[in-house]
């Protein structure tokens, strides 16, 4: 983003037995639960999870209820598919004690979002603002750093569930720091993995593994030339998971989204139906964004949009191509209110966002992925801007 020097960008992502990601992971299905009895359901879930104990609260509004015992049973199996599932991670999905406090939403929230409140429209869920971002950087257009991070515990769990490096447990995290020089990504200064793992395994072992069959593997050959490599710097990660760190939903919405290589309204996204902008909207800015800079109008675009609860249209939207537009900043955003509806419900239908499976997307961030769960990905309507 500098383009008159060279400088170092770190970015970090964590794996999918995070405790944080594992709460998101828990909150996301009790969404796709709902949504899959009410696709209208509007879901405010959140989660903890510590040693040995689950808490689920959060608000519900939805047209047929769930029971407490399914949402246990959910909510266990996706702790076990994780890994969390013998004595040896610290945590069992089976012997946890788990507690649901899920109740009404508020009907004062209700009725700005149903077009019963002061507008008499289907407003906002709230107020609040959203960044979209993309950048010519990767085939995904996504920032280097933080799809570096991505991919190699992407990889790190493939290969723990495939049991092919079988000391590996499920919490990890990873850091990539790429150097730029004139806002060019040139090479991998440093890389840092941090894995949990099994008592028998030898540092020096554990090393060579997660270098040789993962980050090698994973990573361009071509920008790791003079790479430092920094695996479990402390040197031991045998407690780990919720046993190790207690965990909450939406602490980690810097690795959801661009590694802080663009700015972050502050709002997270797991465990929220598509009437809460903070998450839907989130989406349709970064649709936007790579839409832009997949049609060529900018190397890079960041997008920022504000509501106010209860009223449909958003209050601001601002376009910054950071001197990279081919056109005007100005004229995107007037393309942006011309033919596109950021209202909710037009978010909501443009991006099918009521029937999506949201599980997926809790893991290993929510951009610069593939698949059904990642309608926002596409760059249908980059023709808009030619």
């Amino acid at each position: 983003m500098y383009t008159n020097r060279s400088y170092l960008f770190t970015s970090e992502s964590v794996s999918e037995g995070h405790p944080d990601k594992v709460c998101d992971q828990i909150s996301d299905g009790v969404l796709d639960a709902y949504l899959s009895v009410d696709p209208a359901a509007r879901v405010a879930a959140e989660s903890l999870i510590t040693t040995n104990h689950l808490t689920i609260a959060g608000e519900v509004s939805a047209s047929k209820e769930i029971s407490k015992s399914e949402i246990e049973k959910m909510a266990r199996e996706v702790v076990k598919n994780i890994g969390y599932n013998h004595e040896d991670v610290g945590f069992d999905a089976a012997k946890a004690d788990v507690q649901i406090l899920l109740h009404a939403q508020s009907t004062d929230i209700s009725m700005g979002v149903t077009g019963e409140g002061l507008h008499k429209e289907e407003g906002a869920g709230d107020q609040g603002l959203m960044f979209g971002f993309a950048v010519n950087e990767t085939e995904e257009l996504m920032p280097m750093p933080i799809h570096f991070s991505h991919l190699i515990l992407k990889e790190l769990s493939k290969k723990r569930h495939a049991n092919e490096i079988k000391f590996l447990r499920p919490d990890a995290k990873s850091q990539v720091t790429v150097k730029y020089e004139n806002g060019k990504p040139v090479a991998i200064d440093t890389v840092v993995v941090s894995t949990q793992h099994s008592a028998d395994v030898t540092h020096s072992r554990l090393s060579e593994s997660v270098i040789e069959e993962v980050i090698k593997k994973v990573l361009p050959k071509e920008f790791l030339a003079k790479t430092r490599y920094l695996i479990n710097p402390t040197g031991q990660f045998i407690i780990g998971g919720p046993h190790g760190d207690c965990g909450l939903t939406g602490r980690k919405i810097i690795v959801d989204t661009y590694g802080g290589y663009a700015r972050h309204g502050g709002g997270a996204f797991s465990g929220k139906d598509p009437s809460k902008v903070d998450r839907s909207a989130a989406y349709m800015m970064r649709y936007i964004a790579k839409n832009i800079v997949a049609s060529g109008v900018a190397s890079i675009c960041e997008l920022q949009v504000a509501y106010a609860i209860g009223v449909a249209q958003p209050v601001s939207v601002l376009v910054n191509t950071f001197g990279s537009g081919k056109i005007p900043d100005e004229k995107i955003e007037k393309i942006i209110s011309e033919k596109l509806d950021l209202s909710p419900r037009g978010i909501r239908e443009k991006l099918n966002l009521r029937h999506l499976k949201y599980l997926p997307t809790a893991s290993y961030g929510h951009f610069g992925r593939t698949g059904d769960s990642f309608t926002w990905e596409k760059t249908d309507i980059k023709g808009l801007f030619n």
